[in-house]
């Protein structure tokens, strides 16, 4: 006996409920092109993940309830399983329903309802009560949805009611090794229930969230018998057989397991896919951004550029009194090493005219940040001249450890539309830059070696104001990350008067912090959903 599944890894978007249906309605002709029996989609499928407030919409849930009678309808030559919100009178569901043969078959509510980090799934649904196990053209499938395989109990449950494969739908964010962590969750489940695994992922960029892809199935004993690839869209199938003692076991097609990226790789490509699809999503025509010679500002083009192409990308390298020769030299080898629109805009004409015009008000107190931050400011109003009469959306090039303590301006460099890196700390910011030109040589190797500066003032260096990176980096880890206390952080080897200066820059720039940018999340904590610190606190350390 065997049962050929298609497990469709696929790109969907937040509220386009016609798009969505229409696209899994492609992967069921193709799947049943290939000879499946069983098509299933990702968490949430039909809304897109997470579908937030939009599940408070009436006009919402009409789209919902069309779209799931398409998707019944289509379900006469193939078998769909397909995730989607449930109405039932007031009550809102995060279910998956199994259609076959033009009608539904089976419906499972999801049991586990995360409510940590970035999610907030109780905010919207109600918990599933039951295990849903249903047979299938002679096999016992138990139906989960992407939490349920977290905790013990719904495996159990439906395992006990004779599931002999759990198929479990995902929406499940990347995080530096989320992958090992998932696999080592369902390995801990299938040693408890012994039955093979199908575990679908969504794959997608989603405001600050990366959805990773990486779909897998896990035989009984434990072993990843296929991984389909890392933030790529791919429809991949799986047969399970019946042998004469009963015994069911996948029965994968040659070379299915996908090797796992390094860590550098896989945050780089899930800037890309970031970066890639809130551009295409918004239907934004490009994208512009500010190179300066300097590493941020590098990085991010190098994102951009592989993200969305060279055609659609556009640099403006902005000199004032401050700038090096050498960034102006470093920015235009990079912007000729990648083929991109590149022009060099002064900004010292705007910036003498705000100081003359100021001169008045600023009589009788010495130079300090604040023209600093007048700097960065005739830049943005650059940046968002050429913006806003192309159309490109502006990205911002500033990295976490910056954003944490405050070390960007207001309505200057923090000004944009999305922020790439802005969960990059400045160590990983380095070894990114490593990690792309180890796939081709695009970043000039002066922008890594060279000390960092902003170039707002003479001989300026990052490190006249802040602790050196490999310090400042570790203890906002330790902070952010990690929520430890001053204590802890100290008992690190850190002297408590830096790590007592730099928390208090953190909990000083929270303002700032909500004025600035989405940017893509790939920390276990990153500044934006899943960082809620009051901006006005007596909280003392």
């Amino acid at each position: 006996m065997n049962l050929k599944l298609a497990l469709a890894q696929a790109n969907f978007l937040v509220g386009d409920v016609a798009g969505n249906t229409t696209h899994v309605l492609a992967l069921a002709a193709q799947a049943q092109r290939e000879g499946a029996a069983l098509l299933i989609c990702p968490e949430l499928a039909l809304s897109g993940y997470p579908p937030e407030d939009l599940l408070f919409h009436r006009g919402f849930r009409q789209q919902i309830e069309t779209a799931l009678n398409k998707v019944c309808a289509s379900s006469k030559a193939l078998g769909v399983l397909i995730g989607h919100p449930e109405y039932c009178g007031d009550l809102i569901f995060n279910s998956v329903t199994l259609y076959a043969e033009g009608a539904e078959q089976a419906r499972h509510r999801k049991v586990c309802l995360p409510n940590y980090r970035v999610f907030d799934e109780k905010r919207y649904f109600v918990s599933g009560t039951q295990a849903t196990v249903i047979d299938y053209q002679g096999f016992r499938l138990g139906l989960l949805v992407c939490e349920d395989i977290w905790e013990p109990e719904p495996a159990q449950f439906a395992c006990a009611q004779g599931a002999e494969i759990l198929c479990v739908v995902n929406a499940s964010p990347f995080e530096p090794h989320k992958q090992r962590t998932r696999e080592a969750v369902v390995r801990a489940r299938v040693a408890d229930v012994g039955v093979p695994v199908v575990y679908v992922n969504l794959v997608c960029g989603q405001d600050e969230l990366v959805f990773d892809g990486q779909s897998f199935v896990m035989d009984a004993q434990g072993v990843v018998v296929l991984r389909a690839p890392a933030y790529q869209e791919t429809l991949s199938y799986i047969n399970f057989v019946r042998d004469s003692q009963g015994v069911v076991t996948p029965v994968p097609p040659a070379h299915a397991v996908t090797p796992e990226l390094c860590p550098e790789a896989s945050i780089y490509q899930a800037l890309v896919l970031g970066v890639r699809d809130y551009v295409n999503k918004h239907e934004f025509p490009g994208v512009v951004l500010g190179l300066s010679g300097g590493v941020d500002s590098a990085l991010t083009l190098a994102l951009a550029i592989d993200a969305l192409g060279a055609d659609k990308v556009q640099a403006v390298m902005m000199p004032s009194r401050y700038t090096a020769l050498m960034s102006v030299e470093d920015a235009t080898e990079q912007a000729k090493n990648l083929g991109v629109q590149f022009s060099v805009i002064p900004i010292e004409g705007m910036f003498e005219a705000t100081l003359t015009a100021l001169e008045e008000a600023f009589s009788g107190r010495p130079p300090d940040t604040t023209e600093e931050n007048i700097q960065s400011r005739c830049r943005m109003l650059i940046l968002m001249g050429i913006s806003n009469k192309t159309g490109r959306m502006l990205l911002t090039t500033g990295n976490k450890s910056e954003m944490a303590v405050g070390y960007a301006t207001l309505y200057g460099d923090m000004a944009g539309g999305f922020a790439p890196i802005k969960d990059c700390n400045k160590i990983l910011v380095y070894k990114l830059c490593e990690y792309r030109n180890s796939l081709g040589r695009v970043i000039p190797q002066r922008i890594i070696d060279r000390p960092p500066s902003a170039e707002l003032r003479s001989d300026q260096k990052d490190s006249d104001s802040l602790p050196p990176y490999e310090i400042l980096d570790a203890i906002l880890e330790a902070f952010i990350e990690e929520d430890l206390s001053v204590a802890e952080i100290i008992a690190r080897g850190f002297e408590r008067a830096t790590v007592g200066r730099v928390l208090d820059l953190v909990k000083r720039n929270e303002y700032k912090r909500r004025q600035a940018p989405p940017g893509v999340r790939v920390s276990r904590r990153a500044f934006g959903r899943d960082w809620r610190y009051p901006i006005t606190s007596g909280y003392r350390r």
